[in-house]
């Protein structure tokens, strides 16, 4: 199984290169997971032929805020993946965002527009950076991919 993961779109509604990239690096994916600060719900409509699992992220607000929750527990072929945005400074954060999950094989986040791709602790700790990059932090924009299938392992997919 594999599954696209996205962060950070910071967007107000899908924009032409999100609906490309849903034909071409997610185009056969199962499902997508958004790890927060989408901005606006209609920035979902992108995936709408695919099963998606959103969070809210800090710069979430009003529908959004309104209607997904902080964190989710995703069950997929066997494997247990938290969802979750991230908050505060891009330092520790990965310890922070561990402790919301216990059991888990994979935990998915975002807020630091940074990408991340490793086990720490028989977890796997994935960000797959921010869908719009950072020119504050130096960074491209990127995307991941998670293969289910032994075990849970992630691809980070520069764009």
């Amino acid at each position: 199984m594999k599954i696209g993961v996205i962060s950070d779109t910071h967007l107000q509604a899908p924009d032409a290169a999100l609906f490309q990239l849903v034909q071409t690096v997610f185009k056969d994916v199962e499902m997508i997971l958004h790890a927060g600060d989408l901005t606006r719900l209609a920035v979902l409509d992108a995936f709408s032929e695919k099963d998606v699992v959103a969070v809210c992220g800090n710069m979430d607000r009003g529908d959004v805020a309104g209607r997904l929750k902080d964190r989710e527990l995703i069950e997929a072929a066997g494997f247990r993946i938290g969802l979750i945005h991230g908050w505060g400074s891009k330092n520790e954060l990965e310890e922070r965002v561990r402790t919301q999950f216990k059991g888990v094989d994979a935990i998915v986040y975002g807020h630091s527009h940074q990408a991340a791709n490793h086990v720490a602790g028989g977890v796997l700790m994935f960000n797959p950076g921010a869908y719009s990059g950072s020119f504050l932090l130096g960074s491209n924009a990127s995307v991941g991919i998670l293969e289910l299938k032994e075990r849970i392992t992630g691809k980070i997919i520069p764009l």
